[in-house]
């Protein structure tokens, strides 16, 4: 029985753990050969071990998003040996400290725009011509609830978000109508990972969803087609 991603190649940032992890897993499933970055690459080998145990097939690029020239050299490396790739999935990104707008750490509120913003904006322009090569390109990015409803002491992160969103809004838009590339966004909602426990450190993670749930929601919408800014919610934050 053929699979869904058979033949198909795919790209998870923040693929160690987490939604990350999870996406990679389902679309391996899927039939998907999926390259995993991120930046340790003990988790990302133990990741890879899954994949594969479970029939999949996967490749690590490990990469700082921060680092200079690292996406550059990784698009090199990844057109190198594959000639399209047809998901590109955005799910690194990096929370910050949470606390008051007027008290925002200036060097860290850099951080966080250049590992949730301007790394996405690289990524895109690196990927671009790869996208462009395939039948059905489709980039993913995940946001946050905080991008579109602004919240109290997370103006850092969810300002960050806000302008992904716009990116990535702008850039399906402009690739709609010239090429079969689709630009979705996918607000995964209240979901048991380290960023969320970092977050809500008193939170009981066993009320929540697992990783995996968003894992298979994201393999199903890229099972099927939709429209250039369609955003998926998977529940509260």
């Amino acid at each position: 029985m053929s699979k869904p991603f058979e033949n198909k190649l795919a790209l998870v940032t923040g693929a160690s753990r987490g939604i990350g992890a999870a996406i990679a897993e389902a679309l391996a499933a899927g039939g998907a050969h999926v390259i995993l970055t991120a930046r340790t690459p003990e988790d990302l080998e133990q990741v890879e071990e899954r994949i594969h145990a479970a029939g999949g097939s996967a490749t690590i690029a490990p990469l700082d998003l921060g680092a200079q020239d690292g996406i550059g050299k990784l698009a090199v490396a990844i057109s190198g040996r594959w000639d399209t790739l047809d998901m590109l999935v955005l799910n690194a990104a990096f929370l910050g400290t949470l606390g008051p707008v007027a008290q925002i750490d200036g060097k860290e509120f850099g951080k966080v725009l250049t590992l949730n913003l301007l790394a996405q904006q690289a990524m895109l322009a690196a990927f671009d011509p790869m996208l462009r090569r395939s039948e059905a390109g489709r980039v993913v990015a995940i946001t946050s609830s905080v991008g579109a409803a602004p919240r109290a002491y997370w103006g850092a992160y969810g300002a960050s978000k806000a302008a992904l969103d716009t990116l990535i809004q702008a850039y399906g838009q402009e690739v709609g109508n010239v090429t079969n590339i689709r630009a979705a966004i996918v607000d995964p909602g209240a979901t048991a990972t380290q960023m969320r426990a970092r977050a809500f450190p008193g939170e009981d993670p066993a009320t929540l969803k697992g990783p995996e749930i968003v894992g298979a929601a994201v393999a199903e919408m890229l099972e099927r087609d939709f429209e250039n800014g369609f955003r998926l919610e998977l529940g509260k934050n």
